[in-house]
């Protein structure tokens, strides 16, 4: 991770299959087109990949979120549960339908809690949205129980976790809808871009439509197509498309890729008693995009964190102090800073975050480095930088 570090012959050949085309746009233009459909032929790979029905393309994992919901029913008022460690595109997506995020604690699987979960069920919940932050997962049977117990949508966002798995299925087709993301800094990449999956036929026509401002896509006359009800546009380009056609083809090496330069840190730091690692639900397996590890308490985990910095062992991140993936600093929520009008239900849906404490969360997250493992490391660079950090841990234990 991430996928552009190895762009090279074939996303090139296939950008470039578009360019000498001249359609850049997924819908229409079919008698220019001349057989050449990137969106399509890049939603079929993903359904082979992800082991599901119906996969939606869309312009981002953000419009993902918002798609998936929106096409199974959430909207003005509902209350969707989240976790409080996630990208702010988690509770953007879910206000953006007038909806309300309830966010809950996670665990040492870095996932929600599923007793937390349990805990904020109330009678406007319609959907857990689960969040598999840095390649891995919570406890995906628990939470489907309850999820089935209450009659609500499981919904995953697996925007960071393409090609983990729970018991042989790939995270994202568990649920009723899976989101992923494909922007710049994913495992694979189409520059932006996103996809929602599903096996319910009904959220994938809605998706199918709501994505392209209600698009019914019956026919191939873009003019006589009908609009069953309103959407909006979250269109991906042929262009995008198509760097992402090469890139899911190249899934496997990359996943094989991350899985041996996180081994080879994860063993390193394994000498150290003082480390541990993010719990991995049994029968789970990591995508191995990101290493995550707990160290004693706080204060060493801001002293290591910046002598990585310092000692040139780049791309790890301690959440605690970001305001990018951490409820403590999202002031923005917490305060409701927006440009758009938010509605009296949402603001007092939202109340519970000026009191509410998340000390299970800070608890795990003070503790946390988490250290993206990168593609283009050659084997020597790794055990590099396993060593660097191996010394500037016990530097401060």
């Amino acid at each position: 991770m991430p996928g552009f570090e190895l762009f090279g012959e074939l996303e090139r050949k296939e950008v470039n299959d578009v360019l000498d085309n001249g359609v850049l746009m997924r819908y229409g233009f079919d008698g220019m087109r001349n057989g050449h459909w990137k969106s399509k032929e890049l939603e079929a790979a993903l359904q082979e990949s992800f082991k599901t029905k119906h996969v939606q393309l869309v312009s981002s994992g953000t419009a993902a979120v918002s798609v998936a919901l929106a096409s199974a029913g959430v909207g003005a008022g509902d209350e969707v549960i989240m976790p409080a460690f996630t990208f702010v595109a988690s509770f953007e997506a879910i206000m953006m339908l007038g909806a309300i995020p309830v966010l809950v604690d996670i665990d040492d699987t870095l996932a929600v809690d599923p007793k937390a979960v349990e805990a904020a069920i109330t009678s406007k919940t319609k959907a857990v949205m689960v969040v598999q932050m840095c390649g891995s997962m919570g406890d995906m049977d628990t939470i489907q129980t309850i999820c089935d117990t209450h009659n609500l949508l499981l919904v995953e966002d697996a925007c960071q976790a393409i090609g983990g798995t729970y018991h042989g299925k790939p995270l994202g087709s568990i649920g009723d809808l899976g989101c992923f993301s494909f922007d710049f800094v994913k495992t694979i990449t189409c520059g932006e871009g996103g996809a929602v999956i599903t096996n319910n036929e009904a959220y994938y026509t809605n998706a199918d439509h709501y994505s392209d401002h209600g698009h019914d896509h019956v026919g191939n006359d873009r003019g006589a197509e009908t609009h069953p009800f309103l959407g909006y546009n979250f269109r991906i380009s042929e262009l995008h498309a198509a760097v992402g056609l090469a890139q899911v083809k190249r899934l496997p090496e990359f996943l094989a890729i991350q899985k041996k330069n996180y081994t080879i840190i994860r063993e390193a730091l394994s000498q150290i008693p003082e480390v541990s690692f993010r719990t991995v639900p049994e029968g789970g397996e990591e995508s191995y995009a990101f290493l995550n590890f707990f160290l004693p308490d706080l204060e060493i985990t801001r002293k290591v964190s910046e002598a990585f910095k310092q000692n040139g062992v780049d791309v790890c991140f301690h959440y605690y102090d970001n305001n990018w993936h951490y409820i403590r600093k999202w002031d923005h929520l917490t305060n409701l800073k927006s440009l758009f009008p938010i509605s009296s239900e949402v603001k007092k849906g939202l109340e519970y975050l000026k009191t509410k404490e998340f000390t299970q969360s800070d608890h795990y997250i003070a503790r946390n480095i988490s250290c993206l493992i990168k593609l283009s490391w050659s084997e020597e660079e790794v055990k590099e930088r396993a060593n660097k950090m191996v010394h500037v841990i016990k530097s401060f234990i």
